[in-house]
């Protein structure tokens, strides 16, 4: 009794110990989320419903139904003034399709025009399909957006495989262009044109390195069946190891890598829309409130959402037709004096990431950097884990020689380049002089790959001989 009375007598005597405690471990609770490098969640708060679809302000068109005067001007004003400048670019998208049909025995016209009508077609593809994502969850919409953008390289991939002649070397090279292109170019005018208004930018770590780790484990699956071939191509006999059982090995290794390179995808989905999605959800909310320019997007007209599926309609037959007249060119154009490397490494992968770059960069420049981070290392990840395997698969299917046996020139080019943009990530800060020497490496790649010779004159893997 003497024991209770005398800690009740304590209790009595300092009756705010125990609130003073429990404000005290809130407290440190709140300074521990404030200094945690992931995202933290409070338990208080009420819980998400996973792939909830969802309509915000963001997204809100305040109409219905299809105003085709009204959808062409909001797609023609587009997010922002380079996008509105690209869409000048329009009157060749006729022009192309028209000059195919009517003078088809000009190559370089019929090339040129469908090259510059690729940008415009793939640019509304690029505003749809964000218009698209801003009526969905955070993450979905991102991954929605980069799916869409994507569709132009599957759509040219499909096309070089499916035409006559050995474009093989072409759509390799494209592979790893489109890559590269997103890593160095993209992400460094990103880092460029973004550190040119601010002293450094800062974007999250959970970002960073999971796109950069999966990009590695990429990089390391696209290096085995070249690494493989490589290594044994000097030790073939007549008899033992012929030159073509180390072909047909090497074709074997990369269609079942290109399977497990799939199933690595649909692991990614999964954390990215599944089990991790409120993770990122929380990121890219954070950067939103840092748009520079949120208080004009959320007035901006914006397009409904029978619009939006519409301009994706209309964007991917454009894309699609001048993607077709384009890869009919291309051996014209080689003949003329382009390198099949510098082809497929730079020029067909500028086209078909034009609108990914495009939002990427004025992203950056608004300071959301963490979604141009996404819209640079999230290309990436889907070309090695998904339009490159698809590529092996379809034309295992089609009865071609599709195997990831790249260049090794090329496949290191794409290693190294991994591994530099990995360095500057891993700090969490970018600035202009980063961003100035990855566009610097970029150029010096784009310059040795001109003087790169086609496959038919010099190989490294076995593309010479066939």
């Amino acid at each position: 009794m003497g024991s209770s009375r005398s800690s009740a007598s304590q209790t009595a005597g300092h009756p705010n110990t125990s609130g003073e405690g429990l404000q005290a471990s809130e407290s440190n609770e709140a300074q521990q989320q404030q200094q945690s490098i992931l995202p933290t969640h409070n338990e208080k708060a009420p819980v998400r419903r996973k792939m909830q679809f969802r309509v915000e302000s963001a997204g809100e068109s305040g109409r219905r139904g299809i105003n085709l005067l009204q959808m062409l001007v909001v797609s023609f004003k587009s997010t922002c003034t380079l996008s509105m400048i690209v869409n000048i670019l329009w009157p060749f998208v006729p022009a192309a399709i028209a000059i195919h049909f009517a003078r088809p025995e000009s190559h370089v016209w019929v090339f040129t025009l469908n090259y510059i009508a690729m940008v415009p077609s793939a640019n509304l593809l690029g505003f749809a399909g964000g218009e698209l994502a801003k009526k969905l969850p955070k993450m979905l919409g991102v991954l929605l957006e980069t799916t869409l953008s994507s569709v132009v390289e599957i759509v040219l991939f499909m096309v070089l495989l499916h035409s006559p002649g050995n474009l093989i070397p072409v759509i390799q090279a494209a592979i790893l262009g489109s890559i590269l292109a997103n890593l160095l170019l993209c992400l460094g005018m990103c880092f460029f044109l973004g550190g040119l208004r601010r002293h450094e930018q800062s974007f999250h770590a959970a970002v960073s390195e999971l796109g950069t780790g999966l990009l590695l484990v990429a990089g390391f699956g696209l290096l085995i069946p070249s690494a493989f071939y490589s290594a044994l191509k000097g030790s073939t006999t007549l008899d033992t190891y012929p030159l073509e059982k180390l072909r047909t090995d090497t074709l074997t290794i990369s269609r079942g890598t290109a399977v497990i390179l799939l199933a690595a995808f649909l692991i990614y989905l999964f954390f990215n829309l599944r089990s991790h999605s409120t993770l990122f959800d929380e990121i890219l909310e954070k950067d939103e409130a840092l748009d520079e320019d949120r208080h004009e997007e959320a007035t901006r007209d914006k397009l409904t959402l029978a619009e939006c599926l519409l301009a994706v309609a209309l964007s991917l037959a454009c894309v699609c037709m001048c993607a077709v007249f384009l890869v009919q060119e291309i051996e014209s154009i080689v003949e003329r004096g382009v390198p099949d490397p510098f082809m497929g490494l730079i020029l067909v992968p500028l086209v078909e990431k034009a609108a990914e770059h495009l939002t990427a960069i004025d992203e950056a420049w608004d300071n959301q950097i963490n979604f141009a981070l996404f819209h640079c290392l999230g290309p990436s990840i889907q070309t090695a884990l998904l339009n490159a395997p698809l590529a092996v698969i379809v034309g295992w299917g089609l009865g071609k020689d599709m195997s990831l046996n790249f260049e090794i020139f090329m496949i290191v080019l794409l290693v190294l380049a991994i591994l530099v943009v990995g360095n500057f990530l891993r700090d969490g800060k970018s600035n202009y002089l980063e961003g100035s020497l990855c566009v610097l490496v970029y150029v010096i790649i784009a310059l040795t790959t001109w003087f790169y010779p086609n496959a038919s004159v010099a190989s490294t893997n076995g593309q010479m001989e066939l």
